[in-house]
């Protein structure tokens, strides 16, 4: 039998946010795999180490969780007044496909840092000390990010004092803003798809829910905690271990995407498992973090809870906090319910890992809910950066 030697990628490790990824320069990926296609999505399977029946990752750079198996390309852009083109590939942890159906926006925040450290930045726009700002066109989404990079002695900062709960170490902050974030380019036009705030949504043998779908950010799913019997302190291990809740979850997240009009059939979700995600929200409770740390109710507007890949997150996913931060400034949502109600640009949410504060301007024009901007802080840095090794007949 010949043997296939492995082949050399020159790729990056990152964080971003509350994730973590391979990434990548568009120029040096094998040629095949510079365009979309089986190619492509069978390396950065093989990169990760998926589709792996064991659920562990042990043979590639995933670290078996929704947040640690995920691909980044980036390369010039090709839009004008826009730095770079950042494409996004979700790595499906025991199937055999990537997603490209949506944004991660913790990657976001490592996707401006990794703009600069690649050199895909103009040095022209690169200060010496301050902070660079770095137009990002997010291409799976035609949307705009801008990213403003802390830069000390002409590199990107990476270290400092800006704490992220749900990340162990502090790290130098980035903001992030979110520009025209809602109608993420799926059919219908609209922030909110089925022209209604709340809707009842029929999810066939599991029951009627009020349900808040949202398109910003990313496609979203959000039910109140009560009405599926959670008190939405929940963490990972209260839900993450129960088969039956879990499959129930899908079912609502299948039923809230047919409703979207983001699939047609039932059966597409199984390749769309990135979106619409699906979150459920509560008012705000005492509750005790993943890490211990005791988080009182008087610290937050509400509490949400949201699910990835099938799983509940362990933090917030960035465009799922866009999301929130979307809704809960719309009156009248489930979103903005729980918070409180009325007019609000901003809200601090409680999620397994602590708190995150995220903004929104919304405003109704022509009796339709829009957005301008959403904007959050997150943090990255550099884990490791080389070469990626991978048997050269994987793809």
């Amino acid at each position: 039998m010949a043997q296939q030697p492995q082949i050399k990628i020159p790729a990056t490790y990152m964080r971003g946010g509350t994730s973590k990824g391979v990434f990548f320069r568009l120029q040096d990926l094998p040629e095949r795999c510079q365009v979309p296609g089986e190619a492509r999505d069978r390396l950065f399977m093989r990169v990760i180490g998926s589709p792996d029946p064991y659920a562990a990752h042990i043979d590639g750079m995933g670290g078996a969780t929704s947040s640690t198996s995920k691909c980044v390309i980036l390369s010039k852009s090709s839009q004008p007044g826009h730095d770079v083109d950042y494409l996004y590939g979700q790595v499906s942890i025991d199937k055999p496909f990537v997603d490209w159906s949506g944004n991660c926006g913790n990657l976001s925040t490592a996707a401006g840092a990794f703009a600069i450290h690649a050199g895909l930045v103009d040095p022209a726009r690169i200060p010496e000390n301050g902070t660079c700002v770095v137009r990002v066109w997010q291409a799976n989404i035609g949307k705009t990010i801008i990213a403003h990079v802390p830069v000390s002695d002409g590199q990107v900062q990476e270290t400092g004092d800006f704490e992220l709960d749900g990340v162990t170490f502090p790290a130098a902050e980035i903001v992030l803003e979110f520009l025209d974030p809602s109608d993420d380019g799926e059919e219908g036009g609209s922030m909110f798809p089925t022209g209604n705030l709340v809707d009842d949504l029929e999810v066939p043998g599991v029951g009627t829910f009020k349900a808040t779908m949202i398109s910003a950010g990313i496609p979203t799913v959000f039910v109140n905690a009560e009405d599926i019997g959670y008190q939405g302190t929940e963490l990972r291990e209260d839900i993450n271990g129960d088969p039956a809740q879990l499959a129930r979850f899908e079912q609502i997240r299948v039923a809230g995407a047919l409703r979207m009009g983001l699939i047609k059939t039932a059966e597409e979700a199984a390749t769309r498992q990135h979106t619409p995600k699906i979150a459920f929200v509560s008012r705000p409770k005492d509750y005790k973090a993943s890490s211990g740390k005791q988080i009182e109710a008087g610290e937050v507007d509400l509490l949400v809870r949201a699910l990835s890949m099938g799983k509940l997150h362990h933090a917030m996913m960035g465009t799922c906090a866009v999301a929130i931060g979307t809704a809960a400034a719309v009156p009248g949502t489930l979103v903005n319910q729980a918070a409180g109600g009325g007019e609000r640009e901003a809200v601090r949410f409680g999620h397994p890992s602590g708190t995150l504060r995220v903004g929104a301007e919304a405003k109704l024009v022509d009796g339709e809910w829009t957005v301008t901007k959403a904007i959050m802080s997150r943090s990255a840095r550099i884990l490791m950066e080389g070469v990626v090794r991978v048997p050269g007949d994987s793809f």
